[in-house]
């Protein structure tokens, strides 16, 4: 009974079921009781059978077990029927539940954020004896959200970036915004707001500190003073506790650096942007405490995504006073004069601005913290970068042609305080290379495709990762079709045998990939990184540029002289699990 007096106390209490149907969450409870019963009659009807034979009362000529067994079949009968109606209606209540979720998009972000602040409850201020008093309570909240369900479309690169600007069309971005003016979306979208809360969050630290981050390298503790930048980190291993009290305490922001390097959707977000940009990307995570505010108005070299994570941040913008800038600056906010916009990034919103773009933001005073990421790309990804990346190299190889740009400079000329005597020489070799740089396919050599693809993540995956190591399929032969896999992580270029170093050094081309890309360095300055890949003669460049345009080809179609050649260059590639054999 005391089962029984339970399910009416779960009746009672949930109005919203009080219907015809039985509610999901009272069925197993019903089930349980109507089991109880029955199984407390069937022990009573056979005790009370075997009593009366022990006695050997005169009883009719019966049969009892019979009747008993037909009403343990029933009853048996009946209890299975019981469950099948649990599992239909459970089944019923969470695709229904499944389809609500689905048009109204409904998850709770306040039982978020009391669960965030219950992990890490904030302490009160000291009372006036000045002692401090223990962490505030707080309710347990249960969640009832369904978090971190994926509202990017990682089908491809566009498709991810055009989820990420969403609702703005790709087209109207690069027309009217790319290294422009800034972009606001203000979205009021519960299910994406829970996304970007997953992709870092403020109780993330404390699992993160106990892998070994340090002050510096990993973290920096930050904090606003009079207009400028005040570093709080200590010396060595970054301690969760220390990082809090800062935190709480003297209101510091927390930078975290690179975050992608642990954070597995991060790096799943940022792979697919290098692919898309086909340049570095690389992101910082900013917490900052109610009332504070981290870094002094600046501007920086890099164009940025804002993704707000956490809390809410007041932003304010003004215009560039260098445009597309190539270096980081403070400026003086006495110069700053009035915000060209100001406005409060929530938890769902997206905020894009061009390098050059003066910005402050902090947390405003009475709110939970503030958590967003900042994602950067185009770093000395300019015109003028690639010319002075590929003018080298072309002015090598005109050089080997060309007498006159083996010529010596006049007697002195280094010596001279001006050179204006040379400028119609210098402009007639400029004209040189610009008619051999005219109409020219010839692939161009290019240290930043090298340094790209060098430093620049591995392909996402899930698991250990053997496919990107491993080859795997059939062995490529002369009669095989192949195409290529991992194109977007892969890049020709041409340039000198660097194991020759005589002034005879033959052209060769280079296949530089990342797939065997360390994810753990990613974007983190002076540290050391080697480069994969393959190295051919010359010669086979027009054979790699057909395997590089085609969606499939066959191996004895390779423009390259003799089959030996065909073989070992698709054997060369397979091994570095560039290609497939179909």
């Amino acid at each position: 009974m005391g089962n029984i007096s339970q399910s009416k106390k779960r009746k009672g209490k949930e109005k919203s079921n009080e219907s015809f149907w039985v509610c999901k969450s009272e069925l197993k409870g019903y089930v349980t009781d109507f089991v109880t019963i029955i199984n407390v009659r069937n022990h009573h009807s056979a005790d009370h059978v075997r009593n009366h034979h022990w006695h050997g009362a005169s009883m009719p000529q019966v049969s009892y077990v019979k009747a008993v067994d037909v009403y343990l079949w029933v009853s048996s009968l009946f209890v299975f029927l019981l469950v099948i109606v649990y599992a239909a209606v459970n089944y019923l209540t969470t695709v229904e539940e499944q389809e609500q979720f689905k048009k109204k998009g409904k998850i709770y972000i306040s039982s978020l954020l009391c669960l965030e602040h219950r992990t890490m409850p904030k302490k009160v201020k000291p009372p006036e004896n000045g002692k401090e008093e223990g962490p505030v309570p707080r309710k347990q909240v249960k969640v009832e959200a369904v978090g971190g369900a994926s509202t990017l479309n990682f089908d491809s690169p566009s498709s991810l970036f055009e989820s990420l600007i969403s609702p703005i069309k790709t087209e109207t971005f690069f027309k009217e915004f790319w290294e422009k003016k800034p972009l606001l979306i203000q979205r009021d979208d519960p299910a994406l707001a829970t996304y970007y809360q997953s992709l870092f969050k403020l109780t993330d630290l404390k699992s993160l500190c106990s892998q070994g981050l340090y002050y510096g390298r990993d973290v920096n503790v930050c904090r606003c003073v009079n207009g400028k930048k005040k570093v709080l980190n200590k010396d060595g291993k970054v301690h969760f506790l220390q990082l809090r009290k800062d935190f709480d305490q003297k209101k510091a922001t927390i930078q975290f650096h690179q975050p992608q390097r642990f954070k597995d959707e991060l790096w799943r977000v940022q792979e697919k942007l290098e692919c898309y940009f086909g340049s570095l990307v690389g992101s910082n995570v900013y917490i900052t405490p109610a009332g504070s505010q981290g870094l002094p108005p600046h501007y920086d070299d890099v164009e940025v995504f804002i993704l707000q994570l956490e809390g809410e941040k007041h932003w304010r913008l003004y215009p560039p006073t260098v445009a597309l800038a190539r270096e980081y600056s403070v400026e003086s906010e006495a110069r700053l004069g009035a915000p060209t916009h100001e406005f409060i990034l929530k938890p769902g919103d997206l905020l894009y601005f061009p390098r050059g773009t003066i910005h402050q933001a902090d947390t405003p005073p009475g709110l939970a913290h503030s958590a967003h990421v900042t994602i950067s790309t185009y770093q000395n990804n300019s015109w003028g970068d690639f010319l002075l990346d590929t003018i080298s190299g072309l002015v090598f190889d005109t050089a080997k042609e060309d007498v006159e740009f083996r010529s010596g400079i006049p007697l002195q000329l280094l010596m001279q305080v001006e050179t204006s005597a040379v400028a119609t020489r210098l402009s007639g070799f400029l004209r040189t290379l610009a008619e051999r740089l005219e109409g020219t396919k010839e692939l161009l050599s290019s240290d930043m495709k090298k340094d790209f693809v060098t430093h620049r993540l591995p392909p996402y995956y899930v698991g250990d990762g053997t496919e990107l190591s491993t080859p795997g399929g059939k062995l490529p032969r002369l009669d095989s079709i192949v195409r290529l896999q991992f194109k977007e992580h892969i890049i020709l270029t041409v340039g000198p045998d660097q194991s020759q170093f005589d002034e005879a050094q033959e052209k060769m081309v280079y296949v530089y990939h990342s797939l065997r890309n360390r994810r753990d360095t990613h974007m983190m300055g002076n540290v050391e990184t080697e480069s994969h890949g393959l190295r051919f003669p010359f010669s086979h460049v027009d054979a790699l540029k057909q395997i590089w345009n085609s969606s499939a080809i066959s191996v004895k179609n390779l423009k390259l002289t003799t089959d030996e050649e065909k073989e070992n260059l698709v054997l060369s590639l397979w091994t570095e699990c560039l290609i497939e054999v179909l």
